[in-house]
């Protein structure tokens, strides 16, 4: 069984890489995967800084953190699906 990523195959995965090659050039795909990875990295970033302004803003407010640590959870949820999309993404570059 091969591995698919959003329903695309090896092969078809093969043909995009070579249209890539032919768009931007084979120097120019580790400057992009770099841009890829940075974005990547401020996402993660970013969801770290509003569960921490979500806890602090709870604790400061007297609010039950249940409800903070409710919307902590599907923020991990979000977070674990980004990382599972991009997962192989990570890999092949």
């Amino acid at each position: 069984m091969s591995t698919q990523f959003l329903f695309i195959g090896g092969p078809e995965l093969m043909v995009i890489g070579l249209i890539v090659v032919m768009l931007f050039g084979a120097d120019k795909i580790p400057e992009i995967a770099r841009g890829l990875g940075k974005g990547m990295r401020q996402l993660k970033d970013a969801t770290n800084d509003i569960k921490r302004e979500i806890n602090e803003t709870a604790e400061k407010q007297g609010i039950e953190t249940d409800i903070a640590k409710e919307v902590n959870s599907e923020i991990n949820k979000v977070k674990e699906d980004i990382d599972e999309i991009t997962g192989p993404v990570k890999r092949r570059f």
